[in-house]
């Protein structure tokens, strides 16, 4: 129930806001976001009168065939309305009617089936409440490796934080935490107390949702926002800042929905308030703008007041008129120095502020950075300037001063760190496309009560709700994932999925939001909404691969973390050598402490290792991207970094080297059995299967009979009357599927076995000479051979094959252009298996391997220490991807949750296994560089700066000159890291060397 009025206060907020909470401990019950394991038109469909769910644990499974044959047997019981199994669970979801069925009756279905079940507990109340969110914050004000170390240390310190994981390129940090332990305030809190800004960007939290709200001008606007707030049924606590105009809202998702709550606010409102979702990308990608404003902002203050100190010391003195108004005393300095120490004062405690913040809370944290040594060189420069006025005021002995040091390094410095932001800023690129593909609204359908169409209106696309019907208009963008339900159109997918070809849809094909209608209008239903669409979990996934780093990072960390103490220790030892140098060296109307200082001043300067700490994030931010752009999705840099290692490559046959599209070539019958008596008895027995090479016999079997179309699947809700698709097959009883060996039933009281040489084996058979021959004959052609018996007779054998897809040949021999070895694995006859590799040019096989044992082989391939990737469809090749070193899920489509795969390839096409090997190739040679550009300002210019030339050539590097090389250093990295912008995918022709004429 809804807190009311008396149960509420109202206490200030940051920003002139207010914020409501309810009293009486409601706020304890606030949902948050589950891990989403079930479905959710399954969780719809609980929440109706008198269904019930039960959660089973199955053993036994292992592969699809296994997960499928027991939801077909679930979702053939009178009153189960839904049933999922997950192999990788080893569980079954079941919502069911509980007037028609009972919990025993469906664990009794599952074990009929052939496996073991059992029932498990209902999860408590507060189970709902996950034991971990994953919560992105920013974290502003880090410059280099050392700041994120510190944060980090920091952040994994707090009770109930499992993980924390910061990144410098990106300023975004990522801690999972126990919401029973500490709250993202909590979080944010500590980040600020460690000197850095801290503010939430999302979490896991399913119930709250930020707004933006137009149409508040006065204090009346805010107490009639407040008013219709606090009286809706659903809203537990909110917000209102009304400098941002940001409205957060804490809600019961049961009792009222998102979309309900926005109209509910604009409808009591009477038009006076508009209110737009707040994306949670879109507001980071702002942020960026943000930085890279104030930064200039900064820079161009401080090259105003910088020109005329360059005026003053430049160019005044060869204007006589000028110089003479500057040397005339005023008071005990001459005008010149009131002027230079006044301008260099601001640029120094007011522009220059960031710098000795920044370096206060680094050194309260115990680590050093870019701001300490910033803020070091610039101070002794500024107060050793401002000593030798005061010594001179009073001795009358005038030392040169070197303010134009400390201005002309802070404005150097901060030129590049404006450059770094930009282009750090392009190396999220991708993020931003993603992003944008999205369309900000969207056209909905309305129905009236008879359930008619009645118009339509135009909503927020984040106010989308799954059931949705949405219509898209030709050259319109497609607002979320869904199955259209009305028209006809070709889409293209390119910007998601990377096939370049627009993809016909028509009625019950599914759509991908974020692709673009080309040209007929579409009516959709909607399915997946918010983070659950394909382009949400995209950007989620490229988000986390861009926050992961790479194990040659830590390397750079821990340079970093040792470089600026000793070089520190370096300057200190320069300036405490005073009197050790010949005084030839000294400069006209210099001294000992002056010499040394400048070279103390540009080793503290020059020493700063940012660009080694931005030389791997930010190539591994441009590599995700360019991945994404080409439908490779890469889950973080270990992944990115172990790929470009790989020796071998191992390829599962069915659905990966082959089309996965099986059919049946040959039907033999060996006894007087007719041929179509033959197919009818196969198909009445490969009926009730689920198995790839089932579907081909009864298709093949069902267009040999003249049948119209294909027969639907029992349990099909617009099946209507069964015997009317079936009526050509014999009834079955007592059926099986046997795992790697076929199918048993009994027809009409006889026993029939469909399968290969083991099942028969197995069975007592014995396999005539002239029907094995036969079935070599066919293997020897890359087919599998399929036995049929009936009432102990073997009657026939079938041919099928799966064609291999046209790319296999030419993308094997690449890989092997490319140093690495391919190998093929599977579960087929080794006949077949060799018949099928020797079409594609793989020499070693391994045949006849189950799906278990499929993880043997790739470790088998790892004891020597090689890299091995493994190449599935990241079903039955789960055991086998999650072994490897690098998994990679091809023809994943809309399906990129494969939590085995390291690379989840979105096309159905093999060439992508290179470009992916290709593309983690180029970016650690881009890596590599970056550490040579990052290195080589610091090795050549610290000795510079040092004076180790100054004695026999008499180089030395000014302060200034010292903050230009410090400030190159990591833009030269960044813009390193964005050429990999620039990939194109390699050509197949090269790589083998073939000249096209």
């Amino acid at each position: 129930m809804a807190p009311g009025k008396r149960d509420l206060q109202l206490t200030t907020a940051g920003g002139g806001g207010w914020l409501m909470s309810a009293d009486d401990g409601e706020l304890e019950e606030v949902r948050l976001l589950d891990a989403y394991e079930e479905d959710e038109e399954s969780k719809r469909s609980v929440e109706g009168e008198g269904m019930k769910r039960v959660q089973l644990s199955v053993t036994g499974m292992t592969c699809s065939a296994c997960s499928n044959s027991i939801e077909s047997a679930l979702k053939a019981l009178n009153g189960v309305f839904s049933a999922s199994v997950a192999l990788l669970q080893n569980k079954a979801d079941v919502v069911f009617d509980p007037n028609l069925l009972e919990e025993e009756d469906i664990k009794n279905a599952i074990e009929d089936a052939g496996f073991d079940a059992e029932i498990l507990p209902e999860p408590s109340v507060s189970g709902r409440r996950p034991q971990t969110l994953v919560g992105q914050f920013t974290v502003g004000g880090m410059t280099c490796a050392a700041c994120v170390n510190s944060v980090e240390g920091i952040l994994r310190k707090l009770p109930g934080v499992k993980r924390a994981v910061v990144a410098l390129a990106t300023s975004l940090g990522e801690v999972e935490y126990d919401p029973s332990v500490i709250s993202k305030d909590d979080i944010i809190t500590a980040i600020e107390d460690a000197g850095f800004e801290g503010s939430l960007v999302q979490s896991g939290e399913q119930d709250k949702i930020a707004l933006w709200v137009a149409g508040v001008y006065c204090e009346i606007d805010v107490q009639l926002l407040d008013s219709i707030l606090t009286n809706l049924k659903g809203i537990k606590q909110f917000c209102f800042d009304r400098n941002s105009e940001d409205l957060e809202v804490i809600f019961d998702p049961e009792v009222i929905g998102l979309r309900s709550l926005v109209d509910e606010i604009e409808a009591r409102g009477r038009g006076k308030f508009r209110l737009r979702v707040r994306n949670p990308f879109t507001r980071l990608t702002s942020k960026d703008t943000e930085e890279s404003s104030s930064m200039l902002r900064l820079f161009l203050s401080s090259v105003v007041l910088s020109i005329p100190l360059f005026f003053i010391g430049v160019v005044c003195p060869h204007i006589p008129l000028f110089y003479a108004l500057l040397l005339r005393r005023c008071g005990p300095f001459q005008m010149n120095d009131w002027l230079k120490w006044a301008l260099v004062t601001v640029i120094q405690f007011v522009i220059g502020k960031r710098f000795y913040v920044a370096a206060g809370r680094a050194l309260r944290n115990g680590s050093t950075n870019m701001d300490v040594l910033v803020a070091l060189g610039t101070s002794a420069s500024y107060f050793y300037s401002v000593g030798a006025l005061l010594y001179g005021a009073i001795t009358g002995f005038w030392s040169p001063t070197y303010f134009e040091t400390s201005s002309m390094l802070i404005t150097f410095v901060l030129f590049g760190k404006y450059l770094e932001t930009l282009a750090k800023g392009k190396t999220s690129d991708a993020i931003k496309k993603l992003v944008e593909l999205a369309p900000a609204t969207a056209f909905l359908l309305v129905k009236d009560s008879g359930g008619r169409f009645v118009g339509e209106r135009e909503i927020d696309a984040l106010l989308i709700q799954p059931g949705d019907i949405l219509k898209v208009l030709p050259g319109a963008k497609v607002p979320v994932d869904g199955v259209v339900v009305w028209g006809s159109s070709y889409v293209n997918e390119s910007m998601v999925t990377g096939e370049s070809a627009p993809v016909l849809k028509e009625v019950n094909s599914s759509v991908i939001g974020g692709t673009i209608n080309l040209h007929g209008t579409l009516n959709l239903q909607a399915t997946k909404v918010g983070s659950n669409t394909v382009l949400s979990q995209i950007i989620s996934l490229v988000e986390t691969a861009q926050m992961s780093k790479a194990p040659i990072q830590k390397f750079a960390d821990f340079v970093a973390s040792i470089f600026v103490p000793t070089v520190v220790s370096m300057a200190l030892y320069i300036s405490g050598v005073l009197g050790a140098y010949p005084e030839s060296w000294l400069p006209t109307n210099g001294n000992y402490f002056v010499f040394s200082l400048m070279f103390s001043i540009s080793v503290v300067v020059i020493a700063c290792p940012c660009a080694l700490g931005l030389a791997t994030p930010t190539a591994v931010m441009v590599a995700t991207g360019v991945g994404a752009n080409n439908g490779i999705l890469i889950k973080g840099g270990d992944a990115l970094e172990r790929a470009q290692k790989i020796k071998y490559v191992i390829f599962d046959k069915t659905g990966t080297l082959t089309q996965g599209k099986a059919t049946v070539t040959t039907a033999k019958v060996f006894t007087g059995m007719d041929r179509g008596e033959f197919l009818t008895l196969v198909a009445s027995a490969e009926a009730g299967s689920e198995h790839p090479l089932a579907k081909a016999i009864v298709e093949y079997a069902s267009h040999f009979h003249f049948f119209d179309g294909h027969p639907p699947k029992k349990g099909d809700k617009n099946q209507g009357d069964e015997s009317k698709y079936y009526g050509w097959l014999h009834d079955v009883s007592d059926f099986s599927a046997i795992p790697g060996r076929g199918v048993q039933c009994h027809i009409g009281g006889k026993r029939v076995l469909v399968g290969n040489r083991k099942l028969l084996t197995e069975c007592g058979f014995l396999i005539p000479s002239h029907v094995e021959n036969f079935v070599v004959e066919l293997e020897n052609t890359a087919k599998t051979g399929v036995l049929v018996t009936y009432d102990n007779d073997l009657v026939g054998v079938l041919g099928i094959a799966d064609p291999l897809k046209r790319e296999a040949a030419v993308v094997v021999e690449g890989l092997l252009k490319m140093g690495v070895r391919p190998i093929m694995v599977t579960g087929d006859n080794r006949r077949t298996a060799e018949a099928v590799a020797k079409e594609v040019g793989i020499t070693d096989v391994r045949a006849e391997v189950m799906p278990s044992g499929k993880a043997d082989v790739v470790q088998s391939f790892q004891k020597n220490g090689s890299v091995v990737a493994m190449v599935g469809d990241g079903i039955n090749d789960s055991p086998a991807l999650a072994a490897a070193d690098v998994g990679m899920a091809i023809g994943a489509g809309t399906d990129i949750a494969i939590e085995a795969a390291d690379y989840v390839l979105m096309r159905n096409n093999l060439e992508d296994v290179i470009i992916a090997i290709d593309l983690s190739r180029k970016t650690f040679s881009r890596i590599r560089w970056n550490y040579v550009f990052a290195m080589a300002y610091n090795v050549v210019a610290i000795p510079v700066a040092a004076g180790v030339f100054f004695p026999w050539l008499g180089i030395k590097l000014p302060p200034w000159a010292a903050g230009a090389c410090m400030a190159l250093s990591s833009v030269s990295v960044v813009c390193s890291s964005l050429l990999l912008k620039q990939y194109r995918k390699p050509k197949l022709t090269t790589i083998l060397e073939i000249t096209v004429e």
